[in-house]
Order: structure tokens, then C-alpha cells, then sequence
């Protein structure tokens, strides 16, 4: 198994954590490698993180190595909580490894990674041709409780959620999309204050316009979080999209 170099920039990236909620230290990275079977160990003169993990993927490139690697990093157990998060994780990562005709897979608990016999690349059009008939037909069994937000806000999205569905039931749409929007609102915060950094990172994320920072959570609009959610993979294109229109609305 051989990676370009693209793809293994990419992949240092993932294994520090530098643009994610994984950071690894210096001896964190050590002892990952080290259960690859390298015997390193952290101390004076030990070179930057990502000419440390670079280094090692150079090195196990076109070995099976390699192939635990991505395996351990994007291992099932270690984002307990989190499936929503690796799976996007997965997907970005896919998009580099598609120009070695390869894909990681997760199959349940297991990472698989499957060779490709052409290179595949999807666009956001192809991810989202739905039309909008289709999409409010659409229902979702995925629960509030997956998401993994806080207890106390999760409790207060379900009430307002069987709430919004009642007033869809007998007709009042405008409380329905009111308290929908609420929803959306109360979901997104959540995902951003759980993982804090990836989305202060982010290109969207609003800044003051006198010191260029940014702005704290509780400052953001819907729109910040929508088009912040979209850059990180963590909504698609069709639900961007909607959620623009409920916003507007």
C-alpha cells in the first residue's frame, strides 16, 4: 500500500490532530508509532510534530504498516460518541486517498480500506442531487441522543422537537418552523461548543471586525453556524441549503 504525497500530508494531519479535536503531544505521537512496532522515545532534541510523524509515514509508506496506521487512527473505539464526527473524518480523508484508487471504509466496528480499480472524485452537486420534493419527504431515524450533546440540552431539543411535530400534525406551521429553527439553532451550538477548536479554526467562523478573533459562541448568528457546519463536512449541501430557507423564513 502506497500513498502520494498528498494523501500523506493529509494523513499527518489527521494523526496530530492540528485541524481536528484529536491533538496529540510530542509523546503522544511517540507512543502511537511505537505500538506500529517503531521504539522511539521523547526528549531533548526531538524534532517538530509534524516532521516527526511525517518522517514515519515516509517510512512505513508501501508497507502493511502503513495500513494498521490508518486503521489505528481511525479506529471505531476511540470515537465512542463521536460516529457522526470519524465518519466525516473518513469522508474527507477519502477524497485524497481516491487519487491512490483507494477508500476507507467503516463497516460497523470494523475500518476496512478498499482498493478502487479508477479514480472516483464526487462533488457536492452529486452528494446532493435531491430535489426539494424529495428532501421534505425525507425521514430521519437518527436521535438527538446520537449526537452526544450535553444532557440538559438534548432534553430541551427533544421537548421542543415533539412540540414542532405536534403543531405540523394540526396545521401550525408558522410555531412549527419557528421552533425548528430553534432546533437547528440549539443543535449546532452544541456540536460547536463540544468541539470548541475545529470550529474556531474554521474560514467561516465570524470575526470582530477591530481585533480580527473570534467571536465567542454565544456571538455567532444561525447563518455562522450553518455555513461553518458546511465547511467542516459536518452538514451537506441539501441541508445547508434548507437550512438557509428556515432561517430566511
Amino acid at each position: 500500500m502506497f500513498l502520494c504525497e498528498k494523501s500523506i500530508e493529509k494523513l499527518r494531519i489527521i494523526i496530530n490532530g492540528d485541524d481536528t479535536t484529536d491533538y496529540k503531544s510530542g509523546p503522544n505521537l511517540v507512543s502511537f508509532f511505537n505500538k506500529l512496532g517503531f521504539d522511539d522515545y521523547y526528549g531533548p532534541g526531538f524534532p517538530s510534530r509534524w516532521i516527526f510523524t511525517e518522517h514515519k509515514l515516509n517510512e512505513i509508506n508501501g508497507t502493511n504498516k502503513l495500513e494498521n496506521c490508518i486503521k489505528a487512527i481511525f479506529a471505531v473505539n476511540n470515537y465512542i460518541g463521536r460516529i457522526d464526527y470519524l465518519d466525516s473524518l473518513i469522508s474527507e480523508f477519502n477524497q485524497y486517498l481516491a487519487f491512490d484508487k483507494l477508500k476507507v471504509v467503516r463497516d460497523n466496528e470494523k475500518i476496512l480500506i478498499e482498493k478502487l480499480d479508477r479514480i472516483i472524485i464526487s462533488s457536492d452537486k452529486e452528494q446532493s442531487n435531491i430535489s426539494e420534493k424529495e428532501f421534505l419527504q425525507l425521514e430521519f431515524d437518527k436521535s438527538l441522543d446520537d449526537i452526544g450533546l450535553n444532557y440538559n440540552i438534548t432534553e430541551i431539543l427533544k421537548t421542543r422537537m415533539v412540540e414542532a411535530e405536534s403543531n405540523i400534525k394540526v396545521g401550525c406551521s408558522l410555531s412549527a418552523i419557528i421552533l425548528i429553527g430553534s432546533i437547528a439553532e440549539g443543535v449546532l451550538l452544541g456540536v460547536a461548543t463540544k468541539y470548541p477548536r475545529i470550529f474556531n479554526m474554521a474560514n467561516s467562523a465570524p470575526t470582530n471586525r477591530n481585533d480580527g478573533k473570534v467571536k465567542p459562541f454565544n456571538a455567532w448568528t444561525l447563518n455562522d453556524f450553518i455555513e461553518t457546519a458546511y465547511e467542516l463536512n459536518i452538514i451537506h449541501e441539501d441541508v445547508k441549503k434548507f437550512s438557509h430557507v428556515l432561517r430566511a423564513f
